[in-house]
């Protein structure tokens, strides 16, 4: 297969800024509130979002083939939905949940240390040799499910500009946080403020 261009352009890539990893991969459909942006069109996006997540198992298969992507975007919808719904005090619909706790129950990749340089190195593993894609995106189901059922969950926002559906995890000592990150919503919204402001 050949590989994907898709990594150079710049509205495909990935954003890391979500601070969980299932926050990350739901945030690989942009734009939901306008013209969405898909972020995985084609198996090779989903192996290279696995490389950058850093959830790709040492030694093990995860080039992530066309059934692997189908079942990836399900995934992820489920995992919006259901993260949305928690967020918002309603139950989720039965399919979301079905979808996020079978996922969840599969395989999971298990940290492993292994010396390097003098210190050690973190790698992922799992023990199916062909299970890499699988393994993975069970680690990303784990880590919604734990989100949505526990307590950080209060601290789960969306993005306030209207043209971005990103979800973060609030860290910020206040807890006022409003834009998925200042480098890009909340520098457009202080360009546009100064711009009203300025307006004759």
């Amino acid at each position: 297969m050949p590989r994907s261009t898709h990594a150079t352009d710049p509205q495909l890539a990935f954003p890391f800024i979500g601070g969980r990893p299932c926050l990350n991969f739901v945030a690989t459909l942009g734009r939901r509130h306008a013209t969405p942006v898909e972020r995985l069109p084609d198996p090779d996006a989903l192996t290279r979002w696995f490389t950058e997540a850093g959830l790709h198992p040492d030694g093990a298969a995860a080039e992530a083939t066309d059934r692997d992507l189908a079942q990836a975007r399900r995934l992820r919808e489920a995992l919006y939905r259901l993260l949305r719904a928690a967020m918002t005090g309603h139950p989720p619909a039965a399919d979301d949940l079905a979808e996020a706790n079978t996922a969840a129950a599969a395989p999971d990749l298990a940290p492993q240390l292994a010396p390097a340089d003098g210190g050690l190195r973190l790698h992922w593993h799992t023990g199916a040799p062909a299970g890499g894609v699988r393994a993975a995106l069970s680690a990303v189901a784990r880590d919604a499910v734990l989100l949505a059922g526990g307590p950080l969950l209060g601290r789960v926002k969306e993005c306030e500009n209207p043209d971005c559906s990103l979800l973060f995890l609030d860290d910020s000592q206040a807890r006022r946080r409003r834009w998925c990150s200042m480098e890009r919503c909340g520098n457009l919204a202080k360009v546009a403020g100064y711009r009203a402001r300025t307006r004759p």
